[in-house]
């Protein structure tokens, strides 16, 4: 359904439905293939919906679908108001959101601000027009430094590895902070803020419920430019160290003027991508008029220790409630390991990820899933010559990349690639051993991990006690914990110790494994009334 701006008194009455959402991550690429390419499309995302429907997911991410070279798999945007054609069209756009709204699932997309592909017509204008001129300007070219220029202008590096610059015929040299493929925008223009407007005008134009700000505390630069601390680049945005490449204070206009078309269409949202540990500066992107969620990564990089994760919940907790706004949980991405491999891998690894299903689902505010944890899957450990990643594939890479955690879906029968394609192709290779992983064998499995998310996202939307935006702790041995939300009076017990624990009183709803005579096993989470 076509959705056109209102007047932003209207929206004060709009149900904020993402608040306590359960959004599910499409990673289109590697979700489901409807053409035989063997790489997923928007067709193959709207077969599926009666996946998602029956999994009881209230919304979806799609990752970036846009016209794009695919140098960093469609993060590389050349046409962010057009769908590339290895993904489908408008018109498979349209039918995927009218057929999610008919299912009662939000729809919410990437955007990509902070930059654009090379193949962008402004950068071929840029590289086409030379110094000084305004076609430049909408991007960051600066003059070397040393001799004749041959320095780059600062001594900021790319998160892809190496420097954040690359020098051009001319002489100049311009910014990217991540592949040289994609060029940071100037956001001192006017014409790239007035750009990105035009762009989230035509996608709510068509339907769609929000959008996920992909580096959304990257885009403003301090004007100067000054060299960051080199210790910055492995600090996991700690700000122990100097970094003027991310979180400058002029990103925060830049989220007040989404927030403002936002809000002139009713019940629509957005989400950021924030990497910051900072609590303050966390805050600061939550103010009610800037966005209205933001990913919290805190939980993606604590260890599975009750304490570690009990400190990383209430630290999460403060920051949102700071700002008057949810927090929101995540444990994977497209972009970090899964978490049965980053928990141990094999059956322990398994056992913590289902445990910290069970902790997210149980907390109040909005929760996002990434397609595939539901399963169980984790990591694979790819041969050299299948990586795709630029990260992997730059001459100064330092790991094996993400696409560990992209590998496609695992949907039915016993050969792979498993129903992701019907010719067979993949645009990743699927293990073998994923047999019995596939969407088909765990379907009707009651002890199956896809049988506990669909059961705890069911609970979670429907049972009076998870409700309540408050958390209390109760004491607990050593090595776990146990919340309760409040009012709604959900406890969630974790065991992270090496023993089997007796729980809190009440009634069993849900654990992630076999009680033992009554007790919790270590690795395990459960729910109780």
């Amino acid at each position: 359904m076509r959705r056109t701006a209102e007047q932003p008194t209207e929206k004060q009455n709009a149900p904020q439905w993402w608040r306590d959402c359960v959004f599910y991550q499409v990673y289109v690429r590697s979700f489901a293939d409807s053409d035989g390419d063997g790489v997923g499309d928007l067709e193959g995302v709207r077969n599926r919906l009666g996946y998602l429907e029956l999994l009881g997911v209230d919304a979806l991410w799609l990752t970036p679908f846009y016209r794009s070279p695919m140098a960093d798999h469609g993060y590389d945007v050349a046409d962010p108001r057009a769908v590339d054609p290895l993904f489908g069209d408008l018109a498979a756009f349209d039918a995927l959101v009218a057929d999610a709204h008919r299912r009662g699932i939000k729809v919410t997309i990437d955007v990509v601000p902070n930059h654009t592909s090379d193949e962008h017509e402004w950068f071929v204008a840029a590289l086409a027009a030379g110094p000084g001129s305004p076609e430049r300007d909408r991007y960051i070219f600066r003059d070397g430094t040393g001799t004749d220029g041959a320095a780059p202008p600062n001594n900021w590096v790319s998160v892809f590895g190496g420097p954040a610059w690359t020098r051009i015929a001319d002489g100049q040299w311009y910014l990217h902070l991540f592949g040289s493929r994609q060029p940071d925008l100037n956001w001192a223009n006017p014409e790239v803020g007035a750009d990105l407007e035009q762009t989230l005008r035509f996608w709510l134009d068509r339907g769609v419920d929000g959008f996920r700000i992909d580096v959304a505390h990257g885009m403003a630069k301090p004007a100067t430019l000054p060299d960051m601390d080199p210790r910055a680049a492995g600090a996991f945005a700690t700000g122990e160290f100097f970094d003027p490449r991310f979180d400058d204070d002029g990103v925060h206009e830049i989220h007040r003027m989404i927030r403002k078309v936002l809000d002139e269409y009713p019940s629509t949202m957005a989400v950021g991508e924030i990497w910051t540990m900072n609590d303050d500066r966390l805050a600061h992107y939550l103010r009610p008029d800037e966005l209205h969620l933001g990913f919290n990564f805190r939980l993606v990089l604590t260890h599975f220790d009750a304490d570690a994760i009990q400190a990383t919940i209430e630290r999460s907790l403060t920051a949102a409630a700071t700002a008057g706004a949810p927090p929101t949980w995540t444990l994977s991405n497209h972009d970090v390991w899964r978490q049965v491999s980053r928990y141990g891998g094999g059956r322990q690894g398994l056992d913590r990820a289902r445990a910290m299903a069970l902790v997210q689902l149980a907390l109040p505010g909005a929760v996002y899933l990434y397609n595939g944890e539901e399963l169980g899957l984790g990591n694979v450990d790819l041969p050299d010559e299948a990586l795709t990643d630029p990260r992997a594939l730059h001459e100064d890479a330092t790991d094996r990349g993400r696409d560990g955690a992209r590998v496609p879906l695992p949907w039915e029968g016993t050969e792979t690639p498993f129903g992701f394609s019907d010719t067979g192709r993949s645009w990743l290779p699927v293990p073998a051993d994923w047999a019995e992983l596939t969407v088909e064998a765990q379907l009707e499995d009651t002890e199956s991990t896809l049988s506990l998310y669909r059961q705890a996202i069911e609970l979670r939307q429907q049972h009076p006690a998870c409700s309540g935006d408050e958390v209390e702790w109760y004491g607990a041995p050593a090595g776990c914990f146990a919340l309760r939300r409040r009012p709604g009076g959900l406890i969630c017990a974790l065991n992270t110790s090496a023993s089997p624990v007796a729980l809190p009183p009440g009634e069993v709803l849900l654990s992630s494994a076999p009680l033992r005579d009554g007790m919790l096993p270590p690795d395990a989470a459960a729910w109780l009334v």
